[in-house]
């Protein structure tokens, strides 16, 4: 079993596993999850996927973590610390996605704070952003609960995306 990288009052959050292929598939094949995304995603994207978040693991002690219920272990979503490259710049992006079984419960604000923490805390980073499409108004409130303010609409992936800042004072 994989050592939870973050705990919060209800939230264990992991590193991913290629065992985790079908917990991910729940969200990425799902067309109402991913109504903000492209496209769905195929098993095979699935595992380039995570093999990418266990690449990221290895080269900046972060990525998506799986989240999962404290007590249950139930899968409820993916978050976690995702290196961006936004008009020029290196950034850091609090990405969170999260099964439709599990919305509405506040996890991705509960996730997305843990990660928001972690980073400052313990990376030491100074800015962190959020990546959202205009239309995705839950996600929105999520950055907002946890701090971040719109900051500007950018052109990237071929559409008009909104990024979400937090600067911390040193």
């Amino acid at each position: 079993m994989n050592e939870d990288v973050l705990v919060t009052d209800r939230l264990a959050l992991r590193q991913m596993t290629l065992a985790d292929v079908d917990y991910l598939m729940t969200i990425f094949t799902d067309p109402e999850a991913m109504v903000h995304y492209p496209r769905t995603k195929s098993e095979t994207e699935t595992k380039k996927w995570i093999q990418w978040q266990l690449g990221l693991y290895q080269q900046t002690g972060a990525g998506l973590w799986i989240v999962e219920d404290k007590k249950t272990k139930t899968f409820l979503g993916q978050c976690g610390l995702v290196p961006q490259h936004v008009e020029g710049k290196d950034e850091v992006e609090i990405g969170y996605l999260f099964a439709r079984h599990a919305w509405g419960n506040g996890y991705a604000t509960e996730a997305a704070s843990a990660c928001r923490d972690f980073a400052i805390n313990d990376l030491g980073q100074k800015r962190l952003i959020s990546l959202i499409a205009p239309l995705n108004s839950p996600s929105i409130r999520v950055a907002e609960r946890i701090g971040m303010t719109k900051e500007k609409r950018i052109l990237t992936w071929g559409k008009e995306i909104l990024v979400y800042s937090l600067c911390e004072s040193s």
